[in-house]
């Protein structure tokens, strides 16, 4: 079973109500939002030190989320995907455009230490 959780119009709210969550926000048609979730799965297998942390990718070209996105109006001001945007306990911390673990890594090591 992998780490990396599909989101959805469903369980976006139980998901950011975790301690700690990694949301990535991409579309379906994005190649550099498939490279980012490519190397976050693949970093996600062998991962032993961030089991705390949920972590997830929505799709925001999928049906069903404008409840999500009314709940999020940043949502319609990104301008570069993949997004990632960090949560505590349902507010939003750290985030950054595009993707990379190692910047992911020093995001949560300032918001959530091992």
């Amino acid at each position: 079973m992998s780490r990396l959780e599909q989101i959805d119009g469903r369980n976006w709210e139980e998901f950011l109500q975790a301690p700690v969550a990694v949301l990535m926000l991409g579309k379906s048609d994005c190649a550099a939002c498939g490279a980012w979730t490519d190397e976050l799965t693949t970093f996600l297998e062998t991962d032993r030190e961030w089991t705390h942390v949920r972590f997830g990718k929505i799709l925001l070209d999928r049906g069903g989320l404008i409840g999500f996105k009314r709940a999020h109006p940043w949502i319609a001001e990104l301008d570069v995907l993949p997004f990632t945007q960090t949560f505590v306990a349902g507010e939003r911390s750290k985030s950054f455009a595009g993707g990379g673990v190692e910047r992911l890594l020093g995001r949560l090591r300032q918001i959530a230490p091992a």
